[in-house]
């Protein structure tokens, strides 16, 4: 088949181009490499997904740009729509709100008209944890009230599930949204606590810690994230979501102190309050995703930081 990856330069996107070239596909990567973080980092991903010599595309573009994804619509008929592109991070869209509705709200209709009026019928769409804002049950499941969200992010990606919904229902698009929970591995952007730990602790540099240390999230390794994306490409679902989480929460100092372990150096921590947007939980039900994606997540917080680490040390930019 034929699958266009929004996004497809960046952490998740990339693997999921990969996934897919090793599972016989043929992919287009569309992504507009901003600099929201170093670029050569995307290009650096873009060059091993290359080195694969399977049938892949790079398309350089902005989801903005309706009469780019149009053109690119016409040339090749896509069979699935994988849309992970969007303006990431809970505490930039407090400082840039307008940016993060424009690319991520505007920008989902735009990848929703192109698919709808050139025949694509089926889209999977990145939504976010965030959407749960500070929800008093723990663990999350689909089926909680969501309109309480706390960052201009999390409000963008609340619009994108309900311009999922609206789509199915007036045009009969398949539609599934994924809730990613704190996603980490190899390529994680160097913005995202995992990484940026990482690269002070090794540098011996304070590592700035929001909050008592207590705050907790559901990390989810991007393997695990892999298996069920690929599950959601496999299947109709008219119109679903879907938590992909670990169902596992460790508290930032219970992460500091497994980086500190797997880096063989001890963090010096620079307290710093709480930040407004942040959530002090994240945990995913899953049981929805295993019932009907046989969604099954494997790689534990005591696994996954030594593999990122491994990959950390050797690709050090």
């Amino acid at each position: 088949m034929n699958f266009l990856v929004t996004g497809g330069a960046g952490f998740i996107g990339s693997h999921v181009c990969e996934r897919l070239l090793h599972s016989g596909h043929a992919v287009w990567a569309f992504d507009d490499l901003n600099p929201f973080y170093d670029p050569r980092i995307k290009q650096h991903n873009l060059r091993d997904i290359q080195a694969l010599a399977r049938p892949f595309e790079f398309v350089h573009g902005d989801l903005t740009d309706r009469a780019a994804l149009d053109g690119l619509f016409r040339r090749v008929k896509f069979d699935q729509v994988i849309h992970l592109a969007a303006r990431a991070g809970v505490r930039p869209s407090l400082e840039e709100p307008a940016l993060y509705q424009r690319v991520n709200v505007e920008g989902t209709v735009n990848v929703l008209e192109a698919a709808r009026l050139n025949g694509v019928r089926k889209l999977i769409i990145a939504s976010s944890s965030s959407v749960y804002g500070v929800n008093s049950k723990v663990p999350f499941a689909e089926s909680d009230p969501i309109f309480r969200a706390i960052s201009p992010y999390a409000a963008s990606k609340l619009a994108c599930e309900a311009l999922g919904h609206v789509y199915h229902h007036v045009y009969g698009l398949d539609v599934v949204m994924l809730r990613f929970f704190t996603v980490y591995g190899p390529r994680q952007r160097p913005d995202l606590a995992i990484h940026k730990f990482a690269r002070l602790i090794s540098a011996g540099r304070a590592i700035p810690v929001f909050g008592d240390g207590s705050a907790a999230r559901d990390y989810t390794y991007i393997t695990d994230i892999l298996d069920g994306v690929m599950a959601c490409t496999q299947k109709e679902f008219g119109f679903d979501i879907f938590n992909l989480g670990e169902s596992q929460t460790v508290r930032l100092d219970q992460l500091i102190a497994l980086l500190e372990n797997a880096l063989g150096k001890s963090a010096v921590i620079d307290r710093q309050p709480p930040q407004p947007g942040d959530v002090p939980i994240t945990c995913a039900d899953v049981s929805k995703a295993r019932a009907r994606l046989g969604y099954n997540p494997r790689v534990k917080i005591e696994q996954g930081i030594p593999l990122f680490v491994d990959w950390f040390t050797r690709n050090l930019l």
